[in-house]
């Protein structure tokens, strides 16, 4: 099956009705956390009936404060930001675990992976929650309702409590799953769902909210059906602007954690699959479907991304690239047996990938030259292939092109860059024309000069008779020079001088590229570098 992704109206910032937005709420992220590392991931199914009520604790005004509960916690009466010493006195069973916002990130970020199985466009709300704009999506799991019920059904069997509604208005959305029963809501019913929930469901801040219900303004529909200038003055436009946001009146913006595909496939198996050959032969059939849609955009894929879903949620994602774009799955499916290769000891098969996802973050034109003939594009074809298969396997820095600026500073003239990245398709290294200089160059230069000790030179501008460099002492026996090379003052400034570059040989046979910066007779007295060594 291939899956086409694009953005929808609403990253855009164009009105859409038909925009459908899944928000996910998690009321005891860091509880449920530390349950699954105690009890294992099934613990809600399983867990004891004897076991205590579960707390995080961390200092707020310098003071131990509840920052988490479980629902065993909340029934007997606690609540957040309680003291502690309070919560003991009233539960001396109290299991009391120290907060790490840290852990409960890497949680959040880890369901937000798995939400990926539903769509691509998955985006973090806040510490404990997840906006997924399923526009487009939901056909795909037998409906709206269909595809609500296998995301809680699922969470719940991995250990995590969520909560979730499904609308045309992110706010809305966010509003029903933290403050309402949750469930789909139609558009002609958003208004009626809104009303009887309280102003926090708006997203405003607590001053706010205790602002309203002093006045006696407690649920939103006391808002909607009040006068908005009076509401405007006394708590600003930001009011008005969420009350909007949750009628769907004003658009709001859903932006993915993760870039989007431009194109994507993906294969849901039966039964889970555990073998990396396995799983090679599973990338080349998704592959395969992804060449009729390079073909018709007249595209190769330059970057890919394998994403394998493990049966207990966890989702690892694999990156490969090429050197010149591809549409030929063998070849595709070879960069990722080199990856494999390389991530073999990281990657954990454990009960098998019921999911696998094969993405084009970039994609470049194609040339469509012949290629079956032996020439010199056959020739490039097999050195593109070398660089992507040993960069797969290495990593993109191993191998390194040269490619000429504009600059005739030495240091600056040549640029090293990753092979993988600079490997043109049929044209071999791109030219920035700029050719070298007709001067005699090092095959050695040093990224940074190092300085010499010269005994004796001529003067005004001469080259060294004998010098001392790296604890060695060398006597000239040739020289040529100087090439004079002035310095580029927009970057080093006025003040840098000069440099007089010689070409000299020494008595033993050793050839060496040296400057001098500075003129004798001025101040401050020229310095000598060694620059580069000659073959």
């Amino acid at each position: 099956m291939t899956v086409s992704f694009s953005p929808p109206a609403s990253r855009l910032g164009l009105r859409s009705s038909a925009q459908r937005i899944l928000a996910l709420a998690f009321p005891h992220l860091s509880t449920d956390r530390i349950a699954r590392r105690k009890w294992g991931p099934s613990w809600r199914s399983t867990r004891r009936p004897e076991a205590q009520p579960l707390v995080c604790s961390g200092r707020l005004n310098n003071a131990m404060r509840l920052t988490a509960l479980d629902e065993a916690a909340e029934a007997i009466g606690l609540r957040k930001n309680q003291a502690v010493a309070e919560a003991r006195a009233i539960c001396p069973k109290l299991d009391v675990v120290e907060e790490d916002p840290a852990a409960d990130r890497r949680l959040l970020d880890g369901i937000a992976d798995w939400c990926d199985r539903y769509t691509p466009l998955v985006a973090l709300d806040g510490r404990d929650g997840l906006f997924l704009d399923i526009t487009g999506c939901t056909h795909l799991f037998g409906g709206e309702k269909a595809l609500l019920q296998d995301v809680l059904s699922r969470l719940f069997q991995m250990g995590i409590d969520a909560r979730g509604a499904i609308s045309s208005a992110p706010g809305l959305s966010w509003g029903i799953a933290r403050f309402g029963n949750g469930g789909v809501i139609a558009d002609q019913e958003m208004e009626l769902v809104l009303s009887p929930l309280p102003v926090a469901a708006l997203r405003l801040e607590e001053e706010t909210v205790a602002a309203l219900q002093k006045l006696g303004l407690k649920q939103v529909g006391d808002l909607i059906h009040a006068p908005r200038a009076p509401l405007a003055r006394r708590f600003g436009a930001h009011l008005l602007l969420r009350l909007d946001q949750a009628l769907g009146l004003d658009e709001e913006p859903v932006s993915p954690r993760r870039p989007v595909a431009s194109l994507s496939a993906e294969r849901r198996l039966a039964e889970p699959v555990q073998a990396e050959e396995d799983i090679l032969h599973l990338t080349g059939q998704i592959a395969l479907s992804l060449k009729t849609s390079l073909e018709e955009r007249g595209t190769g894929g330059r970057a890919f991304e394998l994403v394998l879903f493990r049966v207990d949620g966890r989702v690892f994602r694999v990156a490969a690239g090429a050197s010149q774009p591809l549409r030929d799955p063998s070849r595709i499916a070879a960069l990722f047996s080199e990856r494999l290769h390389a991530v073999h000891d990281d990657l954990d098969a454990g009960y098998g990938f019921e999911i696998l996802r094969l993405n084009v973050t970039r994609h470049e034109a194609f040339d469509a030259a012949q290629e079956d003939f032996a020439g010199d594009r056959q020739k490039h074809v097999s050195l593109a292939g070398f660089v992507d298969r040993v960069s797969a396997r290495l990593g993109e820095d191993c191998l390194q092109s040269f490619h000429l600026c504009e600059s005739h500073v030495p240091e600056r003239a040549v640029i090293a860059a990753p092979a993988i990245r600079t490997l043109s398709s049929g044209k071999g290294p791109e030219k920035s024309g700029v050719s070298w200089s007709r001067g005699e160059r090092p095959l050695r230069l040093f990224p940074r000069p190092e300085a010499v000790e010269v005994f004796l030179a001529e003067v005004p501008e001469g080259p060294p008779e004998s010098f001392r460099w790296r604890r060695m002492l060398h006597r000239v026996s040739r020289s040529e020079g100087p090439e004079r090379l002035a310095m580029e003052w927009w970057i080093d400034g006025p003040e840098a001088g000069a440099r007089d570059y010689f070409r000299i040989e020494d008595d033993t046979g050793h050839r060496f590229w040296i400057y001098r910066e500075g003129l004798y007779g001025q101040l401050p007295p020229p310095r000598w570098f060694m620059h580069g060594i000659f073959a």
